[in-house]
């Protein structure tokens, strides 16, 4: 067995998940949830397959605040280390973290253990698809049985908002916020997946749908996504990233990281919250100037 190790990168290949796999402090999660768009029943974690010895994080039920109105609300700090725990998560434990549509939750998984206080973590580049491109073993998925682990969360705020906060962002031109929905529903001409919430966006956001980040289930490369960033002229600002519920902004969270922005958080409600609040009071912006990619 290979010795304990420690994650230097935010993003790590199927390549050298291969080569660390058998680490004594590696933990394989599988952040795998259904898109809100997705027209399907979700499917049992029995019915699945996994990465060799990974373990189902069950982002839903366990690692989200079900006692909130809203879809995958941030879990109080005890919450949170008593879930990590239940998973046999350690203090010492290295973190690869994957979902079976390329990066999609796996990003916010990261981001949560980061915001906890835990860094020694990645996101598998490409996740489960990535991995059977490239013929590596799978199994049947079950659910953890193992030992308890002795995790420790140190929640730091800075790593969310709330809506409060991003109301002091509007005439704030030290603070951007970036919108990781599509065009569309930035735009406010498609209607939201969410019953019951307005259209469109925070007045002076910036939409940078989070599929720009990605090529075929894979983050681009960290030149491309520097030139991506640079052309929103966001530079000196504190960013602040939002989408639906959470889940796709920390995509975005995660391309800054990879480039070397600093001063970054995600609003935990997004657009779940804000499009269900008064208009008087959390204005809704349906222009169609988008200042990102010119397209």
């Amino acid at each position: 067995m290979i010795n304990s190790i420690e994650i230097t990168n935010s993003l790590v290949s199927v390549d050298w998940l291969t080569q660390n796999i058998d680490a004594s402090n590696l933990i394989v999660l599988d952040a795998t949830i259904d898109k809100v768009t997705a027209n399907k029943t979700p499917s049992k974690i029995t019915d699945k397959t996994q990465i060799r010895n990974a373990r189902f994080l069950d982002l839903k039920n366990k690692f989200s605040d079900t006692d909130s109105d809203l879809p995958n609300t941030m879990l109080s700090s005890k919450e949170f280390e008593e879930s990590a725990r239940q998973l046999g998560i350690d203090k010492t434990s290295a973190i690869v973290v994957y979902d079976d549509l390329g990066i999609y939750a796996s990003a916010r998984i990261w981001w949560m253990y980061k915001a906890m206080g835990h860094h020694n973590i990645a996101v598998l580049d490409g996740g489960l698809p990535e991995w059977t491109r490239a013929g590596l073993p799978v199994e049947k998925a079950s659910l953890y049985r193992g030992k308890r682990g002795d995790f420790t969360a140190d929640y730091n705020k800075n790593y969310m908002n709330d809506c409060s906060e991003i109301l002091e962002t509007i005439n704030n031109d030290n603070l951007s916020v970036l919108d990781a929905r599509s065009k569309n529903r930035f735009n406010g001409t498609e209607i939201e997946p969410r019953e019951g919430l307005r259209s469109g966006h925070i007045p002076n956001s910036i939409n940078l749908p989070y599929t720009e980040l990605i090529e075929q289930g894979k983050m681009k490369s960290k030149e491309v996504l520097k030139t991506i960033f640079s052309n929103l002229k966001i530079e000196d600002s504190k960013l602040i990233f939002s989408c639906g519920s959470g889940i796709t902004a920390c995509i975005l969270a995660l391309g800054a990281e990879i480039v070397g922005l600093q001063h970054t958080s995600v609003y935990d409600g997004s657009w779940t919250e804000w499009g269900s609040l008064p208009n008087d009071i959390y204005p809704v912006s349906t222009s169609a100037i988008n200042n990102n990619l010119n397209n």
